[in-house]
């Protein structure tokens, strides 16, 4: 089994590293690889044109979408593990609609621009205040739920109904909205990678990193959840406690990326299934590093498409993730219906 991760490994590495490379060259404006290398490292190739769009596009966008699709295919993977539901992701909890009732309140409702008492939080910094603030809000509230709900399954459906009642929150500040507000509220819930300048890369990789570091250390609670709770309680896991921290370190990996790259969909739900097909084991100590791989290499692919020179500029994101993402949903429902048939 660790002989065939590292072959899948390598090749994904390998995947990655190609994707990323073609993420610098594929656009409206056409750059060689030669030129790229060069403006990489620090010379004058080429117009100046080209060094704006790789510095201030092309390479935030790449690491945004590395960064992004490893971070939500780990978190969506953790939640399936706990929920032991394989339908768990960030959207089902309502973590994206608490996060898009934030950006339509500051949007709609107060401008685009929020006042913290000191100074005013306008323009892109007010959607992005707005977005985390609204997912951790629904972060901190499934985790007093949890306190008074032992069963994993009612908490997962509580969070469906906050979601439900966040989604039904925007749905009544976009009727009373002007037609300009609703339009970027619109264009923001498309998703995009390109919400990272260069300059806020490091605090956006090194929050992403320390989620992810989290995830990898409940490597070993997650293990022992996949026989059941009443198990990882004899093995000494506090259940409860486990599921707070998984909460909060997928709300805090959710809403961040919420916040800088919109309601990402798809991604957290289909790559850890993915990452398990290929992979054929439920053990997280192989099955997690390769499911934040396989969610950075479907970002990179998903960013690609959504480059690709068209006469109708760029696509948007959530266009594409759906259509490689809910083909792999409909196979594994359809595989588990069968399963359970077969038996």
């Amino acid at each position: 089994m660790i002989g065939k991760a590292c072959k899948y490994g390598v090749l994904l590495g390998t995947a990655i590293l190609l994707l990323f490379v073609a993420n610098l060259l594929v656009g409206s404006v056409s750059i060689p690889l030669r030129a790229v290398v060069r403006i990489l490292l620090g010379d004058d190739a080429g117009p100046s044109s080209w060094h704006f769009i790789l510095w201030e596009a092309r390479l935030p966008q790449a690491l945004t979408a590395l960064l992004s699709g490893s971070a939500l295919a780990v978190c969506g993977l953790m939640l399936q593990t706990v929920f032991r539901n394989p339908l768990a992701g960030t959207s089902i909890l309502g973590v994206n609609s608490g996060a898009g009732l934030g950006v339509a309140i500051v949007m709609l409702l107060m401008g685009g621009a929020m006042p913290t008492g000191i100074f005013s939080c306008t323009g892109f910094f007010s959607v992005l205040a707005g977005a985390f603030i609204g997912a951790m809000l629904v972060i901190m509230l499934l985790l007093f739920f949890s306190t008074l709900i032992k069963s994993n399954v009612m908490l997962l459906i509580t969070g469906m109904m906050v979601g439900y009642l966040a989604s039904s929150a925007v749905s009544l500040i976009n009727f009373f909205a002007t037609a300009e507000g609703v339009q970027s509220y619109t264009i923001w819930g498309m998703g995009h990678f390109g919400g990272v300048s260069l300059h806020q890369m490091p605090a956006y990789a090194a929050v992403v990193l320390l989620g992810l570091l989290g995830a990898f250390l409940l490597v070993k609670p997650l293990n022992a959840l996949l026989l059941g709770d009443r198990y990882a309680e004899n093995l000494g896991v506090h259940v409860r406690r486990v599921r707070n921290i998984l909460l909060l370190a997928t709300g805090l990996l959710t809403a961040v990326t919420t916040a800088f790259c919109g309601p990402v969909l798809f991604i957290d739900l289909a790559v850890p299934h993915v990452a398990r097909l290929l992979l054929g084991t439920a053990n997280h100590r192989l099955l997690l590093p390769f499911t934040a791989l396989c969610g950075g290499a479907v970002a990179l692919l998903c960013n690609l498409l959504c480059a690709l020179p068209s006469a109708w500029g760029l696509i948007p994101l959530n266009v594409v993730t759906p259509l490689m993402g809910a083909p792999v949903v409909i196979y594994v429902i359809v595989n588990q219906r069968l399963n359970n048939q077969q038996r």
